[in-house]
């Protein structure tokens, strides 16, 4: 393993991550396709879903999926800038205290929105029942926000003074016991959210087969397409999510207690959880593909739109050809 510590320039009171050539060279270029990929697919769905009416509880959940994903990307450029190396000891201060906490912030909101999706889908909430998701979908945004504001306010510690190797250094005694609350909060909502998920499809897939079984012939494609649905939100969060929160645990015992792990662990550890992290934010990319086959208006108005663009091209060709 090639080891090397960035000091950035024209500073030598801050110290930075030892950073191994995957976390500081591969990793980023990952981040920038998926960044140019994540705002292309994005910017299509915000232009397509905020035409359609948020007629329905589905469509409200997708909605704030798409912002929350919108804004995770925000957080892209500045996470490749520092891991690159292209900081300054206060870009690397400015990502520690507030571009962390938005990048994580939206993971979490689309996480659960992920999880209201598959909870709706098991309850059967009315089409027209749209009161109760904006409620719960504004309560979600607030409280995520309450309790991540803290980790930008309370990572206050002056930087010039010390040799700082992690984001958690930077944390006031009183900011380093949030930052564990709100690991566990986080990683407790991971798992309500797994189960939810877990549970909410299995019943669904098993009343599916159900029906199928008494309907072969009538319910044929219906049960195709609740299939391919119900895959599509399954495959979604376990790839993006479960690796990275299955890694956390140690990653996380490791930065409370350093002691008892040795510096090769650790810095184990901390490549295994890139890499876990960057599979949880391809969600950015893979959401897109869930307002696909979830959101018949979704899809009807991309279709609608891609077909009414190849007309016009198909015409102007037409037109052209016809005027040589």
């Amino acid at each position: 393993m090639q080891l090397r510590i960035h000091v950035p320039p024209n500073t030598t009171s801050c110290v930075f991550t030892k950073y191994i050539v995957f976390t500081n060279q591969v990793l980023p270029s990952f981040y920038i396709v998926l960044f140019v990929v994540g705002v292309a697919l994005n910017g299509i769905a915000a232009w397509i879903f905020f035409r359609v009416p948020a007629d329905s509880a589905l469509v409200v959940y997708l909605k704030n999926m798409v912002v929350a994903d919108l804004l995770m990307l925000l957080s892209f450029p500045i996470r490749v800038a520092v891991k690159m190396g292209f900081n300054t000891c206060h870009l690397w201060i400015f990502n520690c205290r507030f571009n962390a906490v938005l990048f994580y912030m939206s993971m979490y909101v689309g996480m659960l929105f992920i999880g209201y999706i598959s909870l709706e889908r098991y309850v059967k909430i009315s089409q027209h029942n749209t009161t109760f998701a904006q409620v719960l979908a504004v309560l979600t945004w607030g409280l995520l926000f309450l309790y991540s504001a803290p980790n930008a306010m309370l990572a206050t510690w002056p930087a010039k003074d010390h040799n700082f190797t992690k984001c958690i250094q930077l944390k006031t005694p009183l900011g380093a016991q949030w930052h564990r609350v709100s690991v566990l909060i986080n990683m407790s909502l991971f798992w309500v959210t797994l189960l939810i998920v877990g549970f909410s499809y299995t019943f669904i897939a098993y009343r599916i087969y159900k029906t199928y079984r008494c309907m072969r012939r009538d319910s044929r494609g219906i049960y195709r397409n609740s299939n391919r649905n119900i895959f599509s939100i399954l495959a979604v969060f376990f790839v993006c999510f479960v690796p990275y929160h299955v890694c956390r645990v140690p990653y996380t015992m490791s930065q409370m207690s350093s002691s008892s792990f040795s510096e090769g662990n650790s810095i184990l550890l901390h490549q295994i959880k890139e890499g876990t992290l960057f599979l949880s934010a391809t969600n950015v990319c893979l959401d897109p593909l869930i307002y696909f086959l979830m959101c018949r208006n979704f899809r009807k108005s991309l279709i609608r739109k891609l077909s009414s663009k190849k007309r016009r091209k198909t015409l102007s060709t037409n037109q052209s050809l016809s005027n040589m």
